[in-house]
């Protein structure tokens, strides 16, 4: 089979890092990119620079998720390549947690993949083809001290993707998670001088979501784990 030849990408939870990297390795292939995040102002830059259109979503409202994909379909197309790039995170001592603000961390984390993920995968099964991937990290496999709501919402994710991968690879539609264990580099968190590459480049983690998507469905990854070569696991 040829390697895929994704149209239209959707990237959901937008913002400067990785999926900004995303963003721009989409554009260079020839895809064309929509990006949704709750606030889009910080989205200006970058959608001149890909020429990206941005959409204002709330990823945990059912039907702000509804209207993102249709007014995607209206005015640029029905993506088949969609990317869940959301994470909520509350910290603090175990009995210290506020339950409100827990519930919301765990909704953006996995809720929020699963509304984005339904969506699209009813968009993407009549075609049987398509790609949905979701943005795990440390916490998707293991719970860190005084970060539970995180663990919480990263190990649902987790086990979302499986469950979907299980039942819609068989039906074209490829089902990948990746863990990025260890920190992504940015503009405001860089490596010490004495420990290069000792942090994620996004644009180097974006070339690996790149190659999952190539890969042909004889031979698909459903997880790969990603971290620097100094990275302790």
């Amino acid at each position: 089979m040829e390697h895929p030849k994704y149209k239209i990408a959707l990237i959901v939870g937008a913002g400067e890092g990785l999926s900004a990297s995303l963003a721009r390795l989409f554009a260079a292939q020839g895809i064309r990119v929509a990006l949704a995040a709750r606030k889009i102002e910080k989205l200006g830059a970058l959608c001149t620079e890909t020429g990206a259109k941005a959409y204002a979503c709330n990823a945990t409202d059912p039907d702000e998720v509804e209207r993102l994909f249709g007014l995607v379909e209206r005015e640029i197309g029905t993506p088949d390549l969609v990317v869940y790039n959301a994470s909520g995170r509350s910290r603090g001592p175990f009995i210290d947690l506020i339950p409100a603000d827990v519930a919301q961390a765990i909704a953006v984390s996995a809720y929020g993949g699963f509304l984005v993920a339904q969506q699209a995968a009813k968009r993407m099964l009549p075609n049987r083809y398509g790609a949905i991937l979701f943005t795990g990290a440390s916490a998707s496999v293991k719970g860190y001290a005084q970060s539970a709501p995180f663990a919480m919402g990263k190990f649902a994710l987790r086990g979302l993707a499986q469950s979907m991968a299980r039942e819609l690879s068989p039906q074209g539609i490829h089902i990948a998670h990746f863990v990025i264990d260890g920190g992504i580099r940015s503009a405001a968190r860089a490596e010490a001088p004495d420990k290069p590459d000792s942090m994620l480049d996004p644009d180097a983690i974006a070339q690996s979501y790149w190659n999952v998507l190539q890969q042909p469905r004889s031979a698909w990854s459903w997880e790969i784990e990603l971290r620097p070569w100094v990275e302790k696991f």
